[in-house]
């Protein structure tokens, strides 16, 4: 028979070690303190880590500080040195409660700044997250305990790389005071055995003494160091130390790098983690910016008798300086602009939303096309550095005499189609911010009735392939006269579909506004 137990397969789950406690032999400066308290006061004065005293008969004092865990950090307990029987003073008690006080402060600060060194060992900001289940300082310090032990270690340290590759700061410790967080960082130079680590060779230095040369953070008789990389990125050095000269087998090394590997994981992760949770809050941030320059756009057209107004925008980063508008003047008139900023998405967005608060409040006051887009291209230019750019076509509709007044900037395309033929109404004229001295040119025309107006951007042009500009602005008039019988939003909407055939470049945005002439 075959001996099931012999044979059965044993799994071992990984354990996270206990949250860090206050460390009271990292106070370097307590013992001497404790003596001198006793030489002056004749009292003996003991701090006992916990939440309960060791003897509850003995006078002690709680600490009045928590490191976060919900227990106290300790307790001081004072006792005659000759008498047992004798009551402390008022004064001493309260002394001791003060001592008591800056032992809790101190403690507290040392395991905050550990904390604080390991999420900086991610490059995170510090921050509180209730629902993280293990603090990555727990963790990063678990894993070197659990390297350090399985090669036979009596200590451990993590080493980063800063920014600028000069320097490396322990940043997670097992197995050495905890003041040494508070150390400046070791500079790169000079550290021959991390350079040569980083390298991918694991340094073994079998006695210290006899290999000063290399350069080793700490003083003890043996230590080894192997490089902590990802895959793209040598992020520093992971060292462990032994208490006794000996060598590190082949094995042991692997174990190292095994290690070394999981702690770059680690910081992988929380990094990945910081990043995605800085992408989706950006991307909140885009979709509400996306809504409200969607909702900026006119939706509902001027009511004048015999004119049909349609405008469609598209932009390919969600937000972008592509955009058309139209709004009602004193004396039954409309002003309508179509405008195509130049730039990155969301810098784009934000100079067209600025383009277009300009565009309607000089709009208010002035009558002619060229004088306003003067004005505009003024309140753009002293507005900026001189690295903003846009291209522009506004115009005034006098619903009264059928006069439209056209003035444009930068490459907008206009075209007119009739019943005879198609008319080309771009000008030569430089984009907007360029200079606060450029002179833009005022055209005046009527429309007849089936007469249309036709704007677009550069981003319609580009979507066009093939060609010279003439001949896209030719083919697109040749389309427009095929659609002359449909309405202002037919066409916009036929344009649309065309494009969806067409796709444009990318972070390309393309406006199109549609003026057309209907009977009275």
């Amino acid at each position: 028979m075959t001996n099931l137990s012999a044979n059965r397969l044993r799994l071992y789950d990984q354990r996270y070690f206990e949250p860090l406690k206050p460390d009271i032999e990292n106070v370097a400066s307590l013992p001497s303190l404790l003596r001198a308290f006793e030489e002056a006061t004749g009292w003996s004065l003991k701090y006992c880590p916990g939440s309960k005293p060791i003897d509850p008969a003995e006078y002690a004092w709680s600490a009045p500080a928590n490191p976060g865990v919900g227990e106290t950090l300790g307790h001081v307990q004072l006792s005659p040195v000759r008498s047992a029987s004798a009551a402390p003073p008022g004064p001493l008690c309260r002394l001791v409660a003060a001592i008591d006080g800056l032992l809790a402060e101190l403690l507290t600060t040392q395991q905050a700044l550990s904390e604080r060194e390991a999420e900086l060992a991610a490059a995170i900001p510090v921050v509180i997250r209730s629902d993280e289940r293990i603090h990555l300082a727990r963790r990063l310090r678990a894993v070197l305990r659990g390297g350090a032990e399985a090669v036979g270690c009596h200590a451990a340290a993590l080493y980063l790389l800063d920014e600028a590759t000069t320097t490396l700061k322990l940043r997670c410790s097992w197995g050495l005071p905890r003041d040494r967080l508070t150390l400046p960082p070791r500079p790169l130079r000079g550290a021959l055995a991390d350079l040569e680590a980083m390298l991918g060779h694991a340094v073994v230095l079998e006695d210290t003494t006899l290999f000063q040369q290399w350069n080793p953070p700490e003083d003890f008789p043996s230590a080894a160091c192997v490089p902590v990389a990802t895959p793209t990125n040598i992020l520093g050095t992971l060292w462990v130390f032994c208490n006794s000269r000996r060598d590190f087998n082949d094995r042991e090394t692997n174990v190292l790098e095994m290690v070394a590997g999981r702690l770059a994981s680690d910081l992988e992760r929380e990094i990945l983690v910081h990043e995605g949770a800085k992408a989706a809050q950006i991307k909140r941030q885009l979709d509400a910016a996306e809504r409200i320059q969607r909702h900026q756009q006119p939706s509902v057209p001027p009511m004048i008798r015999g004119w049909d107004f349609a405008g469609w925008v598209y932009q390919s980063g969600g937000v972008g300086g592509s955009f058309f508008d139209w709004f009602s003047i004193p004396r039954n008139s409309v002003t309508f602009a179509l405008g195509d900023v130049a730039g990155t998405p969301l810098e784009a967005a934000i100079i067209a939303a600025g383009l277009r608060a300009s565009l309607r409040s000089h709009g208010q006051y002035h009558r002619n096309a060229s004088r306003l887009l003067t004005q505009v291209n003024l309140t753009l230019w002293t507005g900026s550095a001189g690295d903003q750019s846009a291209a522009l076509a506004c115009g005034y509709i006098d619903a009264v005499s059928d006069r439209i007044r056209l003035a444009s900037a930068g490459r907008i395309g206009l075209i007119l189609a009739r019943s005879d033929g198609w008319e080309s109404l771009a000008a030569q004229a430089p984009a907007l911010g360029h200079s606060p001295e450029t002179v833009y040119r005022q055209t005046q025309f009527r429309l007849q009735p089936g007469d249309t107006l036709f704007c677009y951007g550069d981003g319609l042009r580009g979507a066009i392939k093939g060609g010279s500009d003439a001949q896209r602005e030719a083919w697109l008039a040749q389309w427009l006269a095929a659609r002359r019988n449909l309405t202002a939003k037919g066409i916009a909407t036929a344009a649309r579909a065309e494009i969806a055939e067409q796709p444009p470049e990318p972070h390309q945005g393309i406006a199109i506004l549609v003026l057309k002439r209907t009977k009275p």
